[in-house]
Order: structure tokens, then C-alpha cells, then sequence
């Protein structure tokens, strides 16, 4: 069913539901525009800490590499040295440490381009060093997660224009993530069926959001 009008939709992952209002999308528009930034960037950066050969802003020297590079974070928002300081059991003031690591992806020694713009064989390799990094960091005992993300642009807190991304690994399951597995595992034990894979199925019958797909995937 399509809604035009207000309407709560809910999570299936989460559970939450969420206020949706399509008819504001034609409301008029006098607010903040965005400007499209200077793409004129050259294919190496002398002055870029992730380009091949350079210093990185930690001090150490990025080899000359070709495909992909991973160096754990030289500021990591983690550390598997960090110690563990004694929990807050105040009800009001709650923290317990956390442990893990973030490491940094470059996609490509070109300095010059996005994800997109690479060529297939090139994002391939990249897909498969994601995998490489996540059976490597998901196998270490003192890891419960690992997230594997890509801050894309300036809006988005993007601290270099050079085609990178992150993976950080905790030692404890961040609470959205841990809310969807456990309504994935309810779905399963409900219906002896994935969720995702269900979910996918309705979009499909029904066919009214989908925006694009071939015999791999779809965008809703």
C-alpha cells in the first residue's frame, strides 16, 4: 500500500516506528543551498597523508602501493590497550570501559577519485579486503563487532577527500545492531525464515518502492 499522507512506518529491525510526511516534499524552499565543491582534485596530493609514499599525519611513511591499503588509525576512537577503569554503577551516571581498534581502508592510490568512479576490478579488490579484514577482526576472541563504513564527504565529517574508509572493531555489540539481531532471531524463530530475506520478498511483490534492480540486489 502507498501512502501520500502522514503516516507512522515501522522498523521491522528495530521495532520503532517513525513519522513519515510526504506531501512536505512539496513544500517551498528558502533555506540553506548547498554549493557542489571543486572536483578538479590531481590523481596524487603531495600534500594528502593517505597518498602513496607521503607521511601520514601520525608521522608514519604510507607505502608506494597500487590497490588497497589498510594501517590501523593513527587517531583511533578505540584502544585494545586501554584498560579496563572500574564501571559507574550509579543509576543515573552508567559506564563500563570498552576495548577494540580502527584500522583505515584506501580504496585506490588516486587521489582523484570515489568508490564509484573506480573501475570494476578495483572495487572488487576492495570488496575483498573488507571480507579480509572482517574474518580477520571477527575472529579475534577479545571482539564482538566489527562495523566496516565509509564517511563520504565534507557534510558527512570527512577528514580527507582521499577514497577511504574505516573499520572499527569493539569489544561489545553496539545497541543498534544488537536490537536488529535480536529481532532477526525472533523473526527466525517465529517463521523459520530470514527476515531480510522476507522483507525483500514483499518489496518485490508489491513493486511500489522500488527504485532500481537487476538479478543481484534492489534499491528501495
Amino acid at each position: 500500500m502507498t501512502f501520500d499522507h502522514p503516516h507512522l512506518r515501522r522498523n521491522p529491525l528495530t521495532g520503532e516506528t517513525v513519522l513519515v510526511s510526504p506531501h512536505r516534499l512539496n513544500r517551498p524552499w528558502q533555506g540553506k543551498q548547498e554549493t557542489i565543491p571543486s572536483e578538479n582534485k590531481p590523481a596524487y596530493d603531495a600534500g594528502c597523508y593517505l597518498c602513496p609514499g607521503n607521511a601520514r599525519a601520525g608521522g608514519e611513511k604510507n607505502p608506494e602501493y597500487e590497490n588497497t591499503f589498510v594501517f590501523d588509525n593513527d587517531f583511533s576512537a578505540l584502544l585494545m590497550d586501554g584498560g579496563k577503569e572500574t564501571p559507574s554503577t550509579h543509576e543515573l551516571l552508567q559506564a563500563n570501559s570498552i576495548q577494540g581498534m580502527c584500522r583505515v581502508i584506501c580504496f585506490s592510490p588516486r587521489h582523484d577519485l570515489t568508490l564509484a568512479e573506480m573501475p570494476a576490478s578495483a572495487i572488487l579488490t576492495v570488496v575483498e579486503t573488507w571480507a579480509e579484514q572482517f574474518q580477520l577482526l571477527g575472529s579475534k576472541p577479545e571482539i564482538a563487532y566489527v562495523q566496516i563504513f565509509e564517511n563520504k564527504g565534507m557534510i558527512m565529517g570527512c577528514s580527507n577527500p582521499h577514497p577511504h574508509g574505516q573499520i572499527w572493531a569493539t569489544s561489545e555489540i553496539p545497541h543498534e545492531p544488537a536490537r536488529e539481531d535480536a529481532a532477526q532471531r525472533t523473526w527466525w524463530e517465529r517463521h523459520r525464515r530470514t527476515l531480510l530475506e522476507d522483507y525483500l520478498s514483499e518489496e518485490l511483490r508489491r513493486g511500489e518502492r522500488i527504485v532500481c534492480q537487476n538479478d543481484h540486489w534492489a534499491a528501495l
